[in-house]
């Protein structure tokens, strides 16, 4: 089934790789629910859907596609996820999740047609670099500010915290902890970080555990279902550029990191991607059935690239980590008492910020017309707390750039209807 043979692997290397690739990625577990918990999403809940949504995508991954790429919640996204509900009195998680519903619903049609393909074709490089960076210093950002390493000001809105308080130095603790095995190279880094700080928490008294194990349960049960109601929601709040950069961001990150990680493995054919379509339908499922049950949009995750280095190279891979979640599910009272300490999460948005904005690196920086756009999403997004307005900026102002440099013909058709989108988005409709 998985063609071990075929593929120069064995069944004990594919259920290590598996586990090392579990083990860099489990984290999300305990910073998806502290992170969705800000919107009012019940802790439990998220746990569950996080579970639910990456068992889900990575198993769909093993078996239709045999590929070693993982699939779970994005970091990033669900911090979006979060400031759209808590920058609106009008919207609460349930309507944000109807938006994330829908994206799904779009996204698996997306991934069924050619379309998908001609949107990354369309979409200038330097601004999904852009995006990526973005996403990296918003994400890195809400770590500080979860903290305290940053706090409010109402001089400069923001200032330092109080670097001597338990709670900072615990953090700092963690994060030097977590850079240290990252450094060395250390598979699960994230993971035993925050391992190692909980201890330490425990120890100083900032963390109890009452429970470790429970039987795994939904608070909430499902809550969205009817695409009807979702779409009715969509329209009635304005949630358009909600739904835009949820798929927007999925479909760059996640195309991004499957060819990234099958060409570390060898899975390339050139420069296509067998099966990819039955990669790319993994997230896309996960992500409709994840909202179903109360989570962020799902990605693939780079974190996969680790097992690939302990050689992983089919779907028995991922059904390993899938396997490991299944098991994972049973410790949500653990996960509970982790969530209530930021100072065990926030080192790991903090690193997970670092790597990815490294992709400024790759931006032309020496071009105006391509620096200034990307520049406006990287700052945008962490300044205004918002992906869609960082990509909506975007959007908006590489078109206009073009058009004085006289290059106007150069910029996709697509591109000039995405600008006159947003314009609408940011200028006509509520948000």
């Amino acid at each position: 089934m998985f063609k071990l043979e075929e593929n120069q692997t064995t069944i004990k290397t594919e259920v290590m790789a598996g586990t090392t690739t579990f083990l860099t990625m489990v984290y999300v577990v305990i910073v998806n629910p502290v992170i969705l918990a800000d919107a009012g999403v019940p802790i439990d809940q998220v746990f569950m859907a996080t579970i639910i949504s990456a068992v889900i995508g990575t198993l769909w991954m093993a078996l239709m596609a045999n590929y070693p790429i993982a699939i779970a919640p994005g970091m990033g996204l669900n911090a979006y996820f979060t400031a759209v509900v808590a920058s609106s009195e009008h919207i609460n998680y349930m309507t944000a999740f109807s938006a994330v519903f829908v994206a799904g619903l779009i996204f698996i049609l997306l991934s069924l047609t050619p379309f998908r393909e001609k949107l990354i074709i369309a979409i200038p490089k330097n601004l999904k670099l852009a995006i990526t960076a973005g996403i990296g210093l918003f994400i890195a950002f809400i770590g500080l500010r979860m903290s305290h390493i940053v706090v409010a000001n109402e001089v400069n809105l923001v200032a330092l915290g109080n670097l001597t308080s338990p709670a900072v130095l615990l953090t700092l603790f963690g994060l030097a902890i977590s850079l240290i095995l990252m450094v060395r190279k250390v598979h699960g880094a994230l993971f035993i970080g925050m391992i190692i700080t909980a201890i330490v928490a425990v120890v100083t008294g900032q963390l109890t555990i009452d429970k470790v194990v429970a039987v795994p349960h939904l608070p909430e049960g499902i809550l969205v279902w009817n695409p009807i109601t979702a779409i009715s929601d969509v329209i009635s709040y304005g949630l358009y550029g909600v739904v835009f950069s949820f798929i927007l961001v999925t479909l760059f990150d996640t195309t991004g990191t499957m060819i990234g990680v099958a060409r570390q493995a060898g899975l390339m054919k050139g420069e296509t991607l067998p099966k990819a379509r039955h990669a790319l339908l993994a997230d896309s499922f996960a992500s409709t059935v994840g909202a179903m049950f109360g989570t962020s949009p799902t990605t693939a995750y780079i974190e996969s690239s680790a097992g690939v280095a302990a050689g992983g190279r089919t779907g028995l891979t991922t059904l390993t980590v899938a396997i490991l979640f299944m098991v994972a599910s049973f410790f949500g009272p653990l996960v509970g008492s982790l969530s209530g300490v930021a100072a065990i999460t926030s080192p790991a948005l903090i690193i997970v910020g670092s790597l990815m904005i490294g992709a400024v690196k790759q931006i032309d920086w020496h071009e105006m017309d391509e620096a200034f756009p990307a520049f406006l999403v990287i700052l945008t997004m962490p300044l205004t707390s918002s992906i869609a307005t960082g990509i909506a900026l975007g959007f908006i102002s590489y078109p206009l750039v073009k058009i004085v440099r006289g290059q106007a013909k150069v910029v996709h058709p697509l591109l000039y209807i995405f600008a006159v989108l947003f314009v609408i988005q940011l200028f006509v409709l509520p948000h």
